[in-house]
């Protein structure tokens, strides 16, 4: 194709937020009741931490939500400016700019939402070992309302696009807008994309995500994801692959695409079920030393994996270039990258 028509071909909705990273100690997880790899919703007595964590010298400011991150990692390994837009909601503060020049920057086409009354969302992304713990603070994200949507000007970048990824974190926010947008690619036989995203949307909204489910053409999540997705369903197994299996023959509303599960199990073995069958992949291994954290790992795999998939690759080669963005962004801080991918 040429890069003229892939202009908007890849459009994420999802909650931008601005991540605020630090490396911390056990004992700094321990005070606010937060466990190694945690991904939760900052509660009442989360609050403080965020103000600790950017009186840190280490501290440093990333444009994040999971969405977003995978957005900006297919569009770097794209390189085809203009390739991917975005949708989602800021506040009309210092750190909304930041994130509107962040995604300009990056080559995306971000139509915000802007919220008068509440600040842009933060993530307190705290690493121990390398290993992070998120506690989203989701503010302004939470506000998104799919008024907004409907609006001809961003209704536009649905239509454009042919494939819609959307994380389960917007779950929470606005599944109204996500059914709009999984009937639209349904109806239009576009490839619409979703992600488990973290045990507590699995257990906590099971309904909304159990409606959204049947017009996911693809869906992502890690192997804790996929045995809390399968606790929650009463599936009487901890068997990843099995569990994969599962989900991809779950009803569909329509038969165009059949639903392919990917789900990650970090250094062990990517599993794909695809058409009743199951393949696995290696990952890229990295020696311990060369770790620096493991914050936006899985969205850059999505990222990777969404690159190569409008480009009508192969599985083989989405999961390939997957591997790859992931293995980039752990040997950095945050969901970062080089100026340029060097993936062939």
């Amino acid at each position: 194709m040429a890069s003229g028509s892939y202009e908007g071909i890849l459009l994420g909705m999802g909650n931008p937020l601005l991540d605020i990273s630090a490396v911390v100690d056990e004992a700094f997880l321990a005070k606010y009741d937060v466990k190694p790899g945690n991904a939760i919703l900052a509660e009442d007595k989360h609050l403080p931490m965020y103000d600790e964590l950017a009186g840190k010298g280490n501290v440093e400011y990333i444009a994040g939500g999971a969405t977003q991150n995978s957005i900006r990692v297919a569009q770097w390994m794209l390189q085809i400016p203009g390739a991917t837009s975005y949708i989602g909601c800021i506040g009309k503060d210092k750190f909304g700019e930041e994130m509107k020049k962040n995604a300009q920057a990056a080559g995306i086409k971000a139509h915000y939402y802007e919220d008068e009354n509440a600040p842009t969302g933060t993530c307190a992304v705290c690493v121990v070992g390398g290993e992070r713990s998120l506690i989203a603070n989701l503010s302004a994200a939470n506000c998104y309302k799919s008024e907004h949507l409907k609006k001809p000007e961003n209704w536009a970048l649905v239509e454009k696009a042919k494939y819609i990824y959307i994380a389960g974190f917007f779950l929470t926010v606005s599944p109204d807008s996500i059914q709009l947008v999984a009937e639209h690619a349904a109806a239009n036989n576009k490839v619409f994309l979703m992600n488990l995203s973290a045990p507590f949307i699995c257990e906590f909204f099971r309904d909304a995500q159990e409606k959204a489910l049947p017009y996911v053409d693809y869906i992502f999540g890690n192997e804790t994801e996929a045995r809390t997705f399968a606790k929650v369903h009463g599936w009487e197994t901890e068997n990843v692959e099995e569990i994969a299996l599962k989900i991809s023959q779950l009803p569909k509303a329509s038969g165009t695409h059949k639903r392919i599960t990917v789900i990650t199990q970090g250094r062990d073995p990517v599993v794909v079920a695809d058409d009743g069958k199951v393949k696995t992949f290696p990952v890229i291994l990295l020696p311990k030393e060369k770790l620096v954290d493991t914050n936006g790992a899985g969205d850059a795999f999505v990222g990777g994996f969404l690159s190569q998939l409008v480009q009508e690759k192969s599985i083989d080669e989405c999961v390939r270039a997957a591997c790859y963005a992931a293995n980039v962004v752990i040997q950095r801080s945050g969901c970062t990258y080089p100026e340029k991918p060097d993936f062939n």
